[in-house]
């Protein structure tokens, strides 16, 4: 058969084959992309499974410490009036904080939990960047704002700095077995 020719009937089972190859050929052009693609694959699983322990261990554990130890040294050291009103405002502000990115956290951990199973599922990409982008936020807000208050607030004061500081420690020391 020549270039310009149309394939008669005895040309078919030839062309036939012809065709079969470039579906294989497609195929097999698919499975070479497959190493590039098992390294995100592997980094996908292991980002959803670290940030499942992270987050519940690290960052409630932070939230935690800061309402039940932070925020309340803080207001109860500071002046009554304009300073004491203004502390209550930033704590309520960074809990309100936290109980939002812990929202945005419940609704994808479940997906989380799939990818690091390596399973198929949809993430919320949405719920993901207002995620991080609020936690960049309100991290800013606390290093620039909050924090440099509650130094100076309980830096008057070196029995409530060591205060909050023995009640930090005690909560991060392992109990000794047989001490209990």
């Amino acid at each position: 058969m020549t270039d310009d020719a149309m394939p008669t009937a005895q040309d078919a089972p030839i062309a036939n084959f012809s065709q079969c190859h470039v579906g294989i050929i497609g195929h097999l052009e698919a499975l070479g992309e497959l190493p590039a693609l098992m390294e995100p694959a592997r980094r996908a699983r292991k980002v959803a499974a670290d940030m499942l322990a992270f987050f519940d261990a690290v960052i409630l554990e932070h939230h935690g410490e800061e309402e039940r130890d932070l925020f309340p040294a803080v207001m109860q050291s500071a002046t009554k009036g304009q300073e004491q009103a203004h502390v209550k405002t930033m704590v309520e502000r960074l809990t309100t904080e936290h109980r939002q990115i812990e929202a945005w956290w419940s609704r994808i951990k479940p997906q989380l939990k799939q990818i690091a199973k390596g399973n198929d599922t949809e993430l919320d990409t949405v719920a993901v960047q207002q995620l991080v982008a609020q936690y960049h936020a309100h991290a800013q807000f606390e290093e620039a704002q909050f924090l440099p208050l509650s130094q100076t607030i309980l830096g008057r004061n070196t029995n409530h700095m060591a205060a909050l500081g023995l009640s930090l420690h005690m909560r991060h020391v392992k109990p000794v077995p047989g001490y209990i």
